[in-house]
């Protein structure tokens, strides 16, 4: 008998060096690559450690990058800087993407994916672009519901990413589970999800596949309540002039506080169960 060997599942390092604190970055690390096992596939955490492009760290690189100092948190555009200066770096959801399809893994589990900012539309994510180009399923709850959703789907659409619900036929809003917004087709299965992957492999159209997951019902915060958090949070970044890189965390964190930790709960939850989702899919992807 031939031991096939495990379907695997790539993990971005974002959310260990700059998301959390230690040691609940690691703990939230090590939960994920074990609800991964659990499902029957191999987690592939990936990160850049002295330059160098690792899609599996062990537990002392996991460690590196829970507690250095001088982690740099790496998009596409920083990853020759990285690399030439032997830098360590944590991986974002576009990076995660490009090294994952470098080490031929085709399935990826996060949070939520970046898109088109609130305000006058000009400041996107290099998430979108990557999802465009770069051939990995992403497995998300949406899009961070701090983002302008509607122009973020619509970018999506023009440029010809195909997005999943996960057992819904509305966009998740990362927080809550509906967002009022249609998605292309609805999935309930891994296997359909495969199905929908090998077709588009077969028609040699190019990028990924945007599988978006509702949080949990027991968790999620409804529209209603976390939507003034989003739009004080908002305002406060305007406030200060923030742009760019510097936009997400500090939304994420002012939401953190206002919320009284409650969208820093939901995070952790619908990570987790997106983990879930991705070994699945994975597991059917192998039987393809």
């Amino acid at each position: 008998m031939v031991n096939r060997p495990l379907p695997q599942v790539a993990l971005e390092s974002t959310v260990i060096s700059h998301g959390l604190p230690y040691p609940h970055n690691v703990a939230l690390a090590q939960e994920m690559e074990q609800i991964i096992r659990a499902g029957g596939a191999e987690p592939r955490t990936i990160g850049i450690i002295q330059g160098e492009l690792i899609a599996g760290i062990n537990a002392d690189q996991l460690l590196q990058l829970a507690t250095g100092k001088n982690i740099r948190k790496v998009s596409r555009r920083d990853l020759p800087i990285v690399v030439a200066r032997k830098q360590d770096g944590a991986t974002t959801v576009a990076t995660t993407m490009w090294i994952a399809q470098r080490f031929g893994i085709e399935v990826f589990a996060t949070g939520g994916i970046g898109g088109v900012h609130r305000g006058d539309g000009t400041d996107i994510s290099a998430d979108l672009q990557e999802l465009a180009q770069t051939p990995v399923i992403v497995v998300c709850a949406g899009a961070k519901a701090i983002l302008n959703l509607p122009a973020t789907l619509e970018y999506l659409e023009t440029h010809g990413v195909t997005v999943v619900g996960w057992g819904t036929d509305e966009f998740p809003a990362f927080y809550s589970r509906s967002s009022g917004l249609p998605v292309d087709v609805r999935c309930d299965t891994g296997q359909e999800v495969a199905a929908i992957w090998q077709a588009k492999r077969a028609l040699h159209l190019p990028g990924g596949l945007l599988v978006t997951v509702p949080i949990p019902v027991a968790d999620e915060i409804p529209a209603h309540e976390i939507e003034p958090v989003i739009e004080q949070a908002v305002a406060d970044a305007v406030a200060q002039g923030l742009r760019s890189a510097q936009v997400t965390p500090f939304l994420l964190t002012r939401i953190a506080e206002l919320s009284g930790d409650r969208s820093l709960r939901a995070n952790l939850v619908l990570l987790k169960n997106n983990a879930r989702v991705a070994a699945a899919i994975a597991g059917a992807l192998a039987l393809f």
